[in-house]
C-alpha cells in the first residue's frame, strides 16, 4: 500500500511539474540565458523622487540578489571572453530599478538547457 501511495504521489508530482504554463516555461528560459550572458540588457536605476535617471547598465548583464545588505543587488557583466565587472547598488523607498531586454532571443518552450562550466567539470592542471 505504501509503494503505490508513493507511486502516485510522484506520478501526481510529474504531472503537475508538466502543466507549467508556457509563459513561465519562457521566462524561466530567458533568465537563464540572461544569468549565462546570452541576453543583452538595460539596466536603468531611478529616482522615484526627483523622476531622474541615476545610473544606466547595458550589456550582458545578469542581475542577482546581494549577500549581505537586504536592499542590494548585483549586476554582474561579461565585458570580454574571460572579462567580467561587479556592480554593488542599494535600493531604497526612492530609488528603483528596471530592466529592459534589448534583443529578441530565442528560447524553447518544448526543451531545456543544461549548461556546464567546464571548469567544474575538468580541473585545472598545471603540469611541471
Amino acid at each position: 500500500m505504501k509503494r503505490l501511495l508513493a507511486l502516485a504521489a510522484v506520478a501526481s508530482t510529474i504531472g503537475l511539474a508538466a502543466c507549467s504554463r508556457e509563459a513561465d516555461v519562457a521566462s524561466y528560459n530567458l533568465s537563464q540565458a540572461a544569468d549565462n550572458f546570452g541576453i543583452n540588457r538595460r539596466i536603468v536605476f531611478y529616482n522615484g523622487i526627483t523622476d531622474k535617471y541615476m545610473l544606466e547598465i547595458e550589456g550582458l548583464c545578469s542581475i542577482g540578489k546581494g549577500e549581505s545588505v537586504p536592499k542590494e543587488i548585483t549586476i554582474t557583466c561579461k565585458t570580454g571572453p574571460t572579462d567580467y565587472k561587479k556592480h554593488f547598488l542599494g535600493v531604497s523607498d526612492n530609488v528603483t530599478f528596471f530592466s529592459e531586454q534589448l534583443d529578441q532571443a530565442k528560447v524553447s518552450t518544448f526543451h531545456y538547457r543544461v549548461t556546464f562550466n567546464p571548469a567544474t567539470i575538468v580541473p585545472s592542471i598545471d603540469v611541471r
